[in-house]
């Protein structure tokens, strides 16, 4: 099961990699709106990464309710746990 942190750690590396930035600061009330360049294609990106990493899968249901990275910090670690 992970952790919080280790889901945080892991979004880090995915952003990192996604936005090809690394000083970009990972809060849970964190939107697209925060992140200049994160459009409907780095969303599906993001998902996409996460879950690879994770070994999970997101229905469009789930992907609708997303609003921020705390939503998707949860949801990932309920299907990961």
């Amino acid at each position: 099961m992970a952790t919080e942190a280790e889901i945080y750690r892991g979004l880090n590396e995915i952003f990192s990699d996604v936005f090809m930035r690394d000083d970009l600061t990972l809060t849970p009330a964190l939107n697209a709106k925060d992140v200049k360049g994160w459009d409907s294609f780095k969303q599906i990106e993001i998902i996409m990464a996460s879950e690879e990493k994770w070994g999970i899968k997101f229905n469009t249901r789930e992907l609708d309710a997303l609003r921020t990275l705390g939503d998707l910090a949860k949801m990932i670690e309920t299907k990961a746990g």
